[in-house]
């Protein structure tokens, strides 16, 4: 069994690292081919490929950064569709603050 500071060690070597890379870059250039088939196999390799490409650049996340700053809604979605912990979190706090702002405690209104 592999133990989880292994697999750390493991994935930040360099050549594991580029592989990763240009295995996403290659699932991102056969998104659009898969996305004129039936189904949605398009949508499900390119945000896998997606993932595979921010996860091993930086260049990348800034650009993701910036594009979820232009497009917040889009970001939202982009965030849950890769199931990233940043956005769950952010989520449950946008949740609880629309909460607190529906109570009646804070309307000041008894």
């Amino acid at each position: 069994m592999i133990s989880r500071r292994q697999w750390r060690r493991f994935i930040d070597h360099p050549v594991v690292e580029w592989t990763i890379f240009g295995v996403g870059v290659l699932l991102l250039l056969i998104a659009p081919i898969l996305g004129a088939l039936p189904g949605p196999g398009g949508i499900i390799v390119a945000g896998i490929g997606l993932a595979m490409v921010l996860k091993t650049s930086v260049w990348a996340r800034r650009r993701y950064v910036k594009f979820k700053r232009w497009q917040p809604k889009a970001g939202r979605w982009t965030d849950w569709a890769l199931r990233r912990s940043s956005a769950k979190r952010r989520e449950a706090l946008r949740k609880a603050k629309i909460g607190r702002s529906d109570s009646p405690e804070s309307t000041g209104s008894n």
